[in-house]
């Protein structure tokens, strides 16, 4: 699956009406820069030693802005977990149930297509899988 390159994160901020603000930039980046597709948390503890008047509070906020704005697709794991994630295009998650690391997969058109009753208007797609990553697998066999 393709990764999402950025050349300029303050100019694709302002692109999409944010104020590029140095947290703001930051967090992004980390986005873009993560596999994991993290938690408030995982942000938040990655560059509280950089910016140390980091909140918590403002890492939901700008997350809350980046999802307003679209350039930030909210993954909600088992109803309970959310994480993030800047690839906003349709695409599946896999969680690993043994290391807990969420993967992106490419869905097929067929996967895409629905048959919803007619003036029924789709906003989002999810499809998310859980089981036991490759690596994972290897490692118990």
């Amino acid at each position: 699956m393709n990764k999402t390159v950025i050349d300029n994160v303050g100019e694709y901020l302002k692109s999409n009406e944010i104020k590029p603000s140095f947290q703001r930039i930051r967090i992004f980046e980390y986005l873009l820069n993560s596999k994991e597709h993290p938690k408030v948390d995982d942000i938040y503890r990655s560059l509280i030693s950089e910016i140390p008047t980091l909140s918590k509070t403002t890492v939901y906020n700008t997350l809350n802005l980046f999802m307003e704005k679209g350039i930030v697709h909210l993954v909600t794991i088992e109803g309970t977990e959310n994480r993030y994630d800047v690839n906003v295009e349709d695409h599946g998650h896999f969680k690993c149930e043994v290391c807990g690391r969420v993967y992106d997969f490419e869905l097929l058109e067929l996967v895409l297509e629905t048959d919803l009753p007619e003036g029924f208007v789709v906003k989002k797609k999810d499809l998310f899988f859980r089981g036991i990553c490759e690596e994972c697998y290897q490692k118990m066999n």
